[in-house]
Protein backbone atom coordinates (compact mmCIF):
# COMPACT_ATOMS: atom_id res chain seq x y z
CA UNK A 1 0.00 0.00 0.00
CA UNK A 2 1.27 3.47 -0.90
CA UNK A 3 1.10 6.58 1.27
CA UNK A 4 -0.15 9.53 -0.80
CA UNK A 5 -0.91 13.20 -0.07
CA UNK A 6 -1.65 14.52 3.41
CA UNK A 7 -5.37 15.18 3.83
CA UNK A 8 -5.48 16.60 7.33
CA UNK A 9 -3.30 17.59 10.27
CA UNK A 10 -4.90 17.81 13.70
CA UNK A 11 -3.55 18.37 17.20
CA UNK A 12 -2.10 14.89 17.58
CA UNK A 13 -2.27 13.14 14.20
CA UNK A 14 -1.66 13.54 10.48
CA UNK A 15 -3.90 11.73 8.03
CA UNK A 16 -2.89 10.69 4.51
CA UNK A 17 -4.67 9.20 1.52
CA UNK A 18 -3.53 5.81 0.23
CA UNK A 19 -3.83 4.00 -3.08
CA UNK A 20 -6.85 2.20 -1.59
CA UNK A 21 -9.79 4.67 -1.62
CA UNK A 22 -11.42 3.36 1.58
CA UNK A 23 -8.21 3.23 3.66
CA UNK A 24 -6.33 6.12 5.30
CA UNK A 25 -2.79 6.24 6.68
CA UNK A 26 -2.55 7.82 10.16
CA UNK A 27 0.66 9.16 11.71
CA UNK A 28 0.69 9.95 15.44
CA UNK A 29 2.73 13.02 16.40
CA UNK A 30 4.68 13.92 19.54
CA UNK A 31 2.69 17.13 19.97
CA UNK A 32 0.69 17.67 23.16
CA UNK A 33 -1.95 20.41 23.28
CA UNK A 34 -4.20 22.05 25.85
CA UNK A 35 -6.98 24.65 25.82
CA UNK A 36 -8.15 23.71 22.31
CA UNK A 37 -4.67 23.88 20.86
CA UNK A 38 -3.68 27.24 22.36
CA UNK A 39 -0.86 25.63 24.35
CA UNK A 40 1.49 23.24 22.51
CA UNK A 41 4.50 21.20 23.52
CA UNK A 42 6.55 18.37 22.04
CA UNK A 43 6.87 15.21 24.16
CA UNK A 44 9.42 12.73 22.86
CA UNK A 45 7.89 9.30 22.26
CA UNK A 46 4.27 10.42 22.74
CA UNK A 47 3.26 9.55 19.18
CA UNK A 48 4.67 6.05 19.48
CA UNK A 49 2.96 5.41 22.82
CA UNK A 50 -0.42 6.69 21.66
CA UNK A 51 -0.25 4.64 18.46
CA UNK A 52 0.60 1.48 20.40
CA UNK A 53 -2.01 2.06 23.12
CA UNK A 54 -4.88 2.80 20.74
CA UNK A 55 -3.92 -0.16 18.53
CA UNK A 56 -3.97 -2.55 21.50
CA UNK A 57 -7.30 -1.18 22.76
CA UNK A 58 -8.98 -1.34 19.35
CA UNK A 59 -7.77 -4.94 18.99
CA UNK A 60 -9.13 -5.82 22.45
CA UNK A 61 -12.47 -4.23 21.59
CA UNK A 62 -12.58 -6.10 18.27
CA UNK A 63 -12.02 -9.36 20.15
CA UNK A 64 -15.18 -8.49 22.13
CA UNK A 65 -17.19 -7.91 18.95
CA UNK A 66 -16.90 -4.10 18.93
CA UNK A 67 -15.82 -2.96 15.46
CA UNK A 68 -14.02 0.31 14.74
CA UNK A 69 -12.27 2.09 11.90
CA UNK A 70 -8.95 0.51 12.95
CA UNK A 71 -7.33 -1.83 10.41
CA UNK A 72 -3.82 -2.46 11.76
CA UNK A 73 -0.67 -0.85 13.14
CA UNK A 74 2.06 -0.63 10.51
CA UNK A 75 4.93 1.09 12.33
CA UNK A 76 5.89 2.59 15.67
CA UNK A 77 3.89 5.76 14.97
CA UNK A 78 1.59 4.77 12.08
CA UNK A 79 -1.57 2.77 11.52
CA UNK A 80 -4.13 2.13 8.78
CA UNK A 81 -7.80 2.94 9.33
CA UNK A 82 -11.00 2.74 7.34
CA UNK A 83 -12.12 5.99 5.76
CA UNK A 84 -15.14 7.33 7.65
CA UNK A 85 -17.69 10.11 7.34
CA UNK A 86 -17.27 11.46 10.87
CA UNK A 87 -20.06 12.87 13.00
CA UNK A 88 -19.02 16.36 14.22
CA UNK A 89 -19.33 15.25 17.84
CA UNK A 90 -17.23 14.60 20.89
CA UNK A 91 -18.91 11.72 22.71
CA UNK A 92 -18.10 11.76 26.43
CA UNK A 93 -18.70 8.91 28.86
CA UNK A 94 -18.37 9.58 32.60
CA UNK A 95 -18.13 6.95 35.34
CA UNK A 96 -16.78 9.18 38.12
CA UNK A 97 -17.29 12.88 38.89
CA UNK A 98 -14.14 14.70 37.81
CA UNK A 99 -12.88 17.79 36.02
CA UNK A 100 -15.46 20.09 34.46
CA UNK A 101 -18.34 17.78 35.43
CA UNK A 102 -17.49 17.93 39.15
CA UNK A 103 -17.08 21.70 38.97
CA UNK A 104 -20.29 22.23 36.98
CA UNK A 105 -22.48 20.40 39.47
CA UNK A 106 -20.56 21.07 42.67
CA UNK A 107 -19.80 17.39 43.19
CA UNK A 108 -16.70 16.28 45.07
CA UNK A 109 -13.93 15.18 42.71
CA UNK A 110 -13.70 11.40 42.58
CA UNK A 111 -17.32 10.69 43.55
CA UNK A 112 -18.47 7.46 41.82
CA UNK A 113 -21.58 8.02 39.68
CA UNK A 114 -24.59 5.76 40.27
CA UNK A 115 -24.70 5.11 36.50
CA UNK A 116 -22.52 6.14 33.56
CA UNK A 117 -23.38 9.53 32.06
CA UNK A 118 -23.28 10.13 28.31
CA UNK A 119 -22.67 13.70 27.12
CA UNK A 120 -22.21 15.27 23.70
CA UNK A 121 -20.23 18.29 22.52
CA UNK A 122 -20.32 19.82 19.05
CA UNK A 123 -16.80 19.40 17.67
CA UNK A 124 -15.74 22.98 16.95
CA UNK A 125 -12.60 24.71 18.20
CA UNK A 126 -14.04 28.07 17.13
CA UNK A 127 -17.08 27.56 19.39
CA UNK A 128 -15.13 25.92 22.19
CA UNK A 129 -16.75 22.49 21.67
CA UNK A 130 -20.10 23.47 23.26
CA UNK A 131 -22.28 20.93 25.07
CA UNK A 132 -25.50 19.94 23.32
CA UNK A 133 -28.37 17.67 24.35
CA UNK A 134 -30.21 15.05 22.31
CA UNK A 135 -32.99 17.42 21.24
CA UNK A 136 -30.43 19.99 20.10
CA UNK A 137 -28.59 17.41 18.02
CA UNK A 138 -31.78 16.48 16.19
CA UNK A 139 -33.17 20.04 15.96
CA UNK A 140 -29.97 21.24 14.28
CA UNK A 141 -29.92 18.26 11.92
CA UNK A 142 -26.57 17.02 13.21
CA UNK A 143 -27.96 13.49 13.57
CA UNK A 144 -31.30 11.76 13.13
CA UNK A 145 -33.06 10.00 15.99
CA UNK A 146 -32.11 6.52 14.78
CA UNK A 147 -28.45 7.46 14.26
CA UNK A 148 -28.33 9.08 17.70
CA UNK A 149 -29.70 5.88 19.23
CA UNK A 150 -26.95 3.83 17.57
CA UNK A 151 -24.21 6.33 18.48
CA UNK A 152 -25.38 6.18 22.11
CA UNK A 153 -25.60 2.38 22.12
CA UNK A 154 -22.03 2.08 20.88
CA UNK A 155 -20.79 4.56 23.50
CA UNK A 156 -22.31 2.55 26.36
CA UNK A 157 -21.01 -0.75 24.97
CA UNK A 158 -17.50 0.70 24.59
CA UNK A 159 -17.67 2.06 28.14
CA UNK A 160 -18.62 -1.34 29.56
CA UNK A 161 -15.80 -3.03 27.65
CA UNK A 162 -13.11 -0.47 28.47
CA UNK A 163 -14.11 -0.36 32.14
CA UNK A 164 -13.64 -4.13 32.30
CA UNK A 165 -10.38 -4.08 30.31
CA UNK A 166 -8.82 -1.44 32.57
CA UNK A 167 -10.13 -3.02 35.78
CA UNK A 168 -8.17 -6.19 34.97
CA UNK A 169 -4.95 -4.16 35.35
CA UNK A 170 -6.21 -2.26 38.43
CA UNK A 171 -6.85 0.97 36.53
CA UNK A 172 -10.08 2.92 37.01
CA UNK A 173 -11.64 4.49 33.92
CA UNK A 174 -12.92 7.83 35.23
CA UNK A 175 -14.13 9.26 31.92
CA UNK A 176 -13.20 9.32 28.26
CA UNK A 177 -14.00 10.90 24.90
CA UNK A 178 -14.57 9.03 21.65
CA UNK A 179 -15.74 9.83 18.15
CA UNK A 180 -17.84 7.83 15.74
CA UNK A 181 -18.46 7.88 12.02
CA UNK A 182 -20.08 6.08 9.10
CA UNK A 183 -18.43 3.75 6.63
CA UNK A 184 -19.14 3.93 2.91
CA UNK A 185 -21.90 1.33 3.38
CA UNK A 186 -23.54 3.34 6.18
CA UNK A 187 -22.41 1.34 9.22
CA UNK A 188 -21.80 3.46 12.33
CA UNK A 189 -18.50 2.58 14.02
CA UNK A 190 -16.17 3.72 16.76
CA UNK A 191 -13.35 5.86 15.32
CA UNK A 192 -10.51 8.29 16.11
CA UNK A 193 -8.39 7.06 19.06
CA UNK A 194 -8.46 5.75 22.63
CA UNK A 195 -5.33 7.03 24.37
CA UNK A 196 -4.26 8.91 27.50
CA UNK A 197 -5.09 12.05 25.49
CA UNK A 198 -8.75 11.04 25.43
CA UNK A 199 -9.14 9.16 28.74
CA UNK A 200 -8.97 10.13 32.39
CA UNK A 201 -7.52 7.12 34.22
Amino acid sequence: MKKLEMLYQGKAKKMYATDEPDVLWVEYMNQATAFNGEKKEQIEGKGSLNNRITSVLFDLLRARGIESHFVRRISDTEQLVRKMDMFPLEIIMRNTAAGSFAKRYGVEEGTPLKKPILEFCVKSDDLGDPFINNDGLMALGIVTEDKLAEISRIAYVVNDALTDIFSKIDVRLVDFKIEEGRTSDGAILLADEITPDTCRL
